[in-house]
């Protein structure tokens, strides 16, 4: 009696994220080995609870006095409804350069490319940012007091430092940042706590005074209350990072969305606590709003914990804002590596180029020289305030370009989600609001204001934030007519819309057209 075949090996399991990505025009090159912890975990370092309230705490209670804090949860709310329109778009396309990848399915790919541009250099210039509010804790640790140029020296080699970590690839990356999500919660959670209940010096009727900082603003309340929400508008960015790190992710479509949320919220309720606790625990706000305090922060530490607490907590308030620029430089470097590989990016041979450890290599030396050149408004005067205005600025004007197109995509009936997150009708409501909301900021914080500059400031620390976008956007529109990317972004279209007669697949697909 004869046997029956003995069965074939068993068929190896298919990997549907390196399908869905295969569907979506691109090949795997990167590592995904980020589960949702992981994303979460990128999205938080780069939002940051220390780099939101520490570099901010500041400037805005000069400008407004402890009644700032009420800034904080309109910003949040803000943000939630951009996310509500970044959850669709990454459910349903869940890539590196998202603004990018987004926008040229949305409306075409002259508003995608420009879209991208525009969000790539915003990115860039966080960075920017990030190093130049690090650096003064690097002073502090050494007991040395900064010079303009100094603090310019030092935060490029924060840039630097962050792009040879980056190098070594995600695993390695995630690794740091982690490191710094520890710091955050010693720095950010369990002070906040501490503060809050054993170190109060003010009850909370502190946070309807305004102990005369709107004089600043010409005695105008609404104006002060204003310029504050220009101010915190950059303690709630950088969740986009999750989408970043998007083809790095498994089960990206689900879990990216989800990244975002939990990175947004849980950074938002501890800044907040720890806003009002500094502000009930510091012993002479009135100081901090006269520009006698220039760290409130540490102030507040200091004199409830003791001195002894100084040198840790500097340090653990480092590692937090170290952990925050290398995190944003690794999404800057990706989303140079999305645009690079589509070949619409100048130097894009050599941008699109991956390390052997699957690193984006061209795109961290590339974000690496924006991010450094960028540092140069700070060489002749102190520039917190202008270097928050400015990376603030960068950043809103791509939300909005996003939920703009996403607006107008859902009337023209050209777009209707199609991922895991579909919000239906209510998503087009939150649409229109998270449009008009990021409208708002981009004006606001683009207004150009003495107030966020020291006194004597140079005029273009003044109009940092619209000198930023006014440039971005310039040169972008520029190399869009002269160089045309969006003629190869066509051509590719194309090409993936007419039938393959080639039954084998292709080593990599173009881009589905929108």
């Amino acid at each position: 009696m004869s046997q029956p075949p003995s069965p074939g090996p068993a068929p190896a399991p298919q990997d549907t994220d390196a399908a869905r990505l295969n569907d979506l025009g691109y090949q795997q090159e990167l590592r995904r080995s980020l589960g949702i912890l992981g994303n979460i975990s990128m999205g938080f370092a780069v939002v940051s609870p220390v780099v939101a309230l520490y570099a901010v705490s500041m400037v805005a209670t000069t400008i407004a006095g402890p009644a700032w804090v009420w800034a904080l949860p309109v910003v949040l709310l803000g943000q939630c409804l951009v996310v509500n329109v970044y959850s669709e778009l990454a459910s349903q396309w869940p890539l590196t350069g998202g603004p990018y990848q987004w926008g040229r399915r949305l409306l075409g790919p002259s508003f995608g490319w420009l879209s991208g541009w525009v969000w790539q250099f915003a990115v860039m210039f966080g960075n920017t940012t990030v190093a130049y509010l690090a650096a003064p804790w690097v002073f502090a640790l050494v007991g040395v007091t900064p010079t303009p140029g100094t603090m310019v020296a030092v935060a490029a080699g924060i840039l630097l430092a962050c792009m040879l970590v980056n190098a070594f690839g995600i695993r390695i990356l995630s690794w740091f940042v982690t490191l710094g999500i520890a710091a955050e919660a010693v720095a950010s959670v369990l002070v906040g706590f501490a503060l809050l209940l054993f170190f109060r010096e003010h009850g909370f009727a502190l946070f309807t005074a305004t102990l005369g900082a709107e004089e600043l603003s010409g005695g105008s309340t609404a104006m002060a209350f204003l310029a504050v929400l220009a101010v915190a508008g950059w303690g709630f960015i950088g969740f986009d990072a999750c989408v970043s790190t998007a083809e790095e992710t498994k089960d990206a479509g689900r879990q990216v969305p989800r990244a975002m949320w939990w990175a947004l919220l849980s950074v938002g309720v501890v800044v907040i606590l720890n806003a009002m606790a500094v502000a009930l625990a510091h012993p002479d706000p009135a100081a901090v709003v006269a520009g006698k305090d220039l760290d409130p922060v540490t102030t507040a530490v200091i004199s409830s914990f003791g001195s002894w607490s100084d040198k840790p907590f500097v340090c653990v308030v480092l590692i937090g804002f170290l952990a925050c620029a290398m995190a944003s430089q690794g999404g800057a470097a990706r989303g140079v590596y999305s645009l690079a590989r589509d070949g619409v990016f100048p130097f894009s041979r050599y941008v699109r180029k991956v390390n052997r450890r699957q690193a984006p290599i061209g795109g961290l030396i590339a974000s690496t020289v924006v991010s450094s050149s960028a540092l140069l408004l700070g060489l002749d005067a102190t520039a917190i305030g202008s270097l928050i205005a400015f990376g603030t600025a960068a950043t809103f004007l791509p939300f909005f370009l996003v939920s703009l197109a996403a607006l107008v995509a859902r009337l023209r009936g050209t777009w209707v989600p199609s991922g895991h997150i579909r919000l239906g009708r209510g998503g087009t409501f939150l649409n229109v609001l998270a449009v008009l909301w990021t409208a708002f900021e981009v004006a606001n914080v683009c207004w150009p204001r003495a107030v966020l500059a020291p006194p004597g400031a140079p005029w273009y620390q003044v109009w940092a934030g619209l000198l930023g976008t006014g440039v971005v956007i310039t040169a972008g529109l520029v190399y869009l007519l002269v160089r045309r990317p969006q003629d190869k972004l066509r051509a590719a279209e194309r090409t993936a819309a007419e039938p393959d007669p080639d039954p084998e697949p292709a080593a990599e697909l173009a881009p589905e057209p929108s």
